[in-house]
């Protein structure tokens, strides 16, 4: 009973996805805090006003407490401006200087500019002897 349990939880996927949810809590309140504590600060020195959450209009004696909107928005465009830039941009230079150079498996036929295997010594189209 307990052995296909075991199976299940011990799979790599079930574990990298474990790791993954917990990697992912923890870099979210990194940049939680990064965008509250850094970012939010440049912008109130900027628009001189450290919270945007008491504006509001009346109509017809109901408050729209659009402030709070408004603070929402700014943090979403801050955090995914940090993550654009601190991790997308980032790792993708990183991967990139990783990444393998495919070798070529065509090359192009002098007679008839076909696309042929890098070690055909005859084209298949038009039978012309490659050197």
């Amino acid at each position: 009973m307990f052995k296909g349990f075991r199976e299940f939880v011990l799979r790599g996927n079930v574990v990298d996805l474990a790791v993954g949810v917990v990697i992912g809590a923890a870099f979210g309140t990194v940049v939680t805090a990064f965008v509250k504590d850094l970012l939010t600060p440049v912008i109130a020195a900027i628009a001189k006003k450290p919270d945007f959450s008491g504006f509001f209009f009346e109509v017809n004696g109901a408050k729209f407490l659009y402030g709070d909107f408004v603070n929402a928005i700014i943090a979403f465009l801050l955090i995914a401006l940090a993550v654009y830039y601190f991790v997308v941009l980032p790792v993708n230079a990183l991967m990139k200087r990783f990444e393998k150079q495919a070798l070529p498996d065509k090359k192009k036929c002098p007679e008839c500019e076909s696309d042929i295997p890098i070690a055909a010594r005859r084209c298949a189209f038009c039978s012309s002897q490659i050197a």
